[in-house]
């Protein structure tokens, strides 16, 4: 369908535009999955059915990230040794990383399941909507293996240069879970039971088929017999590269989680515009964090090829689309946020349309700050020092976490507070890893 992408050769810009353009467009479809629930939900059931899948889109989020940062280690593994030259290294890779990454998902399914209960004390969940809460997790949780699947493939295409293929299977996967989930929802009544099986169901097509289109498509990334072996100075790359992404990943989001549970703290409405915005908000900035995906796959190639100049070359390129797009979409969504927030609560609902739109501006005035801290992300991880963006990570929600909980608590500011919080974290993190940047660009091992 399509073939791989040597990012080590020809032009930089067109090579890293090329290949992050279909990244951008299959993160953003991505997101339409909780999306659609949000819309179909908000629109047809109601308010507490909003908050209650706004909930547990945080939970979701950082439960995925988990996989997605497990998997997205891998793939530096795997682009390294294209950049080598090294199709047996890289099989290898792929054999012991499957079972690691595979193993550790059917652990933590069976862990949400049993500690499910605890986990919605935790996030505060309002009697009035932790049934439909507890409902709807119940169900998505199902499609935990699926999204391990997805993204493990969806990672190894892109670390070869494949970046197309799994926009091609997410697109038909989400086609397929909006009209499921306005069939379950609207003429079947199934509520938040049936937009969450929406979800799973089409979380499955497009992990399956990506799992076979790969096998019958890329004979040359299929593991034979002399691959299987476990290679005790991989397997500890692997899990360098594996276990520090998954750890900025879920600090990160988890961060978020506890964030949310502040949130949940000043009631309903507060909890469905935060529901809303945040999705907004995420698909908003989703291209800037792709782009620093994209940016990781071609400095981890380039890296394995020993090509430095090309990898500054690059950095330079990188900022720049960065720094354009984040002055645009944040002045978009600064002057659209009313319009679309009553796209998805109704023109009636002018409560959570205010508050929504106050957590939107305030954050995209500042979209800058993140964008650069997701193109740091990448670079660290890519050049095998992934333990540096866990820093950094944790630089930024510490201090989103400690002023969210501050500031909020001051009357002035209130709910304000916790949007304030985390334009501040992106930058102190930003300016932490400028300049751990710079520190690691003066050492021999790296550019």
């Amino acid at each position: 369908m399509f073939a791989k992408r040597d990012l080590t050769q020809g032009s930089i810009p067109r090579g890293l535009l090329g290949f992050a353009l279909p990244l951008i467009l299959g993160n953003l479809l991505q997101q339409l999955y909780n999306l659609a629930d949000t819309w179909v939900v908000g629109r047809f059931i109601g308010e507490g059915a909003l908050a209650a899948v706004g909930s547990s889109y945080t939970l979701m989020t950082f439960l995925t990230s988990i996989l997605l940062g497990l998997c997205m280690g891998s793939s530096v593994y795997f682009s390294i040794q294209y950049g080598r030259q090294d199709p047996d290294r890289l099989r290898n890779g792929i054999f012991q990383s499957f079972l690691l990454i595979g193993g550790l998902t059917l652990l933590l399914n069976l862990t949400v399941y049993l500690a499910l209960d605890g986990i919605l004390v935790l996030l505060q969940i309002p009697p009035d909507i932790l049934g439909l809460t507890k409902e709807y997790l119940q169900w998505v949780f199902a499609g935990m293996a699926a999204t391990f699947l997805y993204n493990f493939f969806a990672n190894l295409l892109r670390s070869v240069g494949d970046s197309a293929t799994p926009l091609v299977f997410l697109g038909i996967s989400v086609v397929l879970n909006i009209g499921l989930d306005i069939l379950f929802v609207v003429p079947l009544g199934m509520g938040v039971r049936g937009a969450a099986m929406a979800t799973v169901i089409a979380q499955f097509i497009a992990g399956l088929g990506l799992f076979l289109y790969t096998w019958f498509a890329f004979p040359a990334l299929r593991v034979q017999k002399r691959h299987r072996y476990w290679d005790r100075a991989a397997l500890k790359n692997l899990l360098n590269l594996s276990l520090f992404t998954c750890l900025q990943q879920s600090v990160m989001n988890f961060g978020i989680l506890m964030v949310q549970g502040l949130v949940n703290s000043f009631g309903t409405a507060v909890m469905a515009a935060f529901a809303v915005a945040v999705k907004i908000d995420t698909i908003a900035y989703m291209p800037v964090q792709d782009f620093g995906n994209a940016f990781s796959t071609f400095v981890a190639q380039n890296y394995g090829a020993e090509k430095r100049d090309r990898i500054r070359t690059g950095t330079h390129w990188a900022v720049f689309w960065v720094v354009l797009f984040c002055l645009v979409i944040g002045g978009l969504v600064c002057l659209l946020a009313p319009r679309l927030m009553a796209a998805f609560v109704g023109g009636d609902a002018a409560e959570v349309i205010a508050i929504g739109t106050g957590y939107l501006r305030i954050e995209a005035a500042f979209y800058l700050g993140i964008g650069i801290l997701f193109l740091l992300y990448g670079y660290f991880r890519a050049v095998n020092r992934p333990a540096v963006s866990v820093v950094l990570t944790i630089c930024s929600l510490g201090t989103r976490v400690l002023l969210a909980y501050t500031l909020s608590a001051l009357p002035a500011l209130g709910v304000n507070g916790i949007w304030i919080a985390i334009p501040i974290g992106w930058f102190l993190a930003d300016a932490t890893g400028i300049l751990l940047w710079r520190r690691e660009g003066k050492s021999a091992k790296t550019p």
